[in-house]
């Protein structure tokens, strides 16, 4: 089978250039996992700032409506200190999630001689991406947005404005947990908080006059109501794709059951870096027992083969 696509640069051999000026959206400095990465998607740059402009206008009416005009000291200071550092957590998930490669394969190494070096069986049969003109590893997805095969690629998302896959599928999840935890820790402080106006005087209750005061609340309890149910459902997805050890792209397509699935408890290890322990729960943490390729490795020059699938000739 010919591919449409006859020659694709090699970007890959060109570390910390921004593409190979044919309309390459991406930003990659090293091969590394955990080197920088970053698409430049309109539409995804602009869903990643509302993202965070949301957390901060939650983070200004908790601080500024509810907590520093409250009365009572102690109130404050343990629910301003837990949303700051869960609102923290969110944040630096989001950042983490958004520039760490998700585990994108070599473009353009689809050639006679990088196949050669693989040393696979006669009779082995590969594929290449007419896309982006790579072999693609088994459960590797080729993603429009970011113009990348992606291994164990589960969607793309524009709220990260990044691929959810093999490599930061960890932070995606504390993402949508921490972003679970602080919405519904604010409803719970809205709902404290009229109840503590409707008994006192509503001048006194906050720094504002009462009709700014009550349509804050009301906005942010509308974005703490949404953004619950959103990333509830979400975490949920994510952690049934990691314990049935299949992605959301592989279910869609009903590739179930062509590789050998392993156990929840080790699919969960290897999703979150190693046994169970806080780092879990940390995004400032790598991926230790991860299996990704070594560092710099050396794609071999060639010439871009044209046949999409290739089986290895048996003599």
């Amino acid at each position: 089978m010919k591919s449409p696509v006859h020659r694709c640069r090699d970007v890959e051999h060109g570390r910390g250039q921004a593409g190979d000026g044919a309309g390459v959206n991406y930003v990659i400095t090293s091969s590394s996992a955990s080197a920088m990465w970053f698409i430049r998607d309109a539409c995804g740059i602009v869903c990643a700032v509302i993202t965070w402009l949301l957390v901060l206008y939650a983070e200004f009416v908790v601080l500024f409506v509810m907590l520093l005009p409250s009365k009572n000291l102690t109130y404050s200071i343990v629910n301003g200190t837990l949303f700051n550092i869960l609102a923290f957590l969110a944040l630096a998930s989001h950042l983490r999630a958004m520039c760490t490669d998700p585990g994108a394969v070599p473009k353009g190494n689809a050639t006679k001689e990088y196949i050669e070096s693989l040393q696979l069986k006669p009779g082995q049969v590969v594929y290449k991406c007419p896309k982006c003109c790579s072999i693609k590893p088994d459960r590797a997805h080729h993603c429009s947005v970011c113009k990348r095969c992606i291994r164990k690629m589960d969607h793309h998302c524009p709220w990260v404005n990044n691929c959810v896959g093999e490599n930061n599928q960890k932070y995606f999840v504390l993402f949508t947990m921490y972003i679970a935890l602080i919405s519904l820790h604010a409803l719970v402080m809205v709902v404290f908080h009229f109840l503590y106006c409707f008994e006192d005087d509503w001048t006194k209750c906050s720094s504002f006059s009462p009709p700014t005061t009550v349509i804050l609340l009301i906005l942010l309890c509308f974005e703490g109501l949404l953004f619950l149910i959103f990333t509830s459902v979400m975490f949920g997805t994510q952690v049934h794709s990691i314990c049935t050890d299949e992605t959301g792209i592989e279910r869609l397509k009903g590739e179930t059951g062509k590789w050998l699935k392993v156990p929840c408890w080790e699919a969960v290890q290897m999703a979150f870096g190693g046994p169970f322990s806080l780092s879990w729960c940390s995004p400032f943490t790598g991926l230790g027992c991860k299996k990704s390729p070594p560092e710099h490795v050396t794609i071999p020059q060639g010439e871009i083969i044209e046949e999409d699938v290739i089986e290895i000739p048996l003599n």
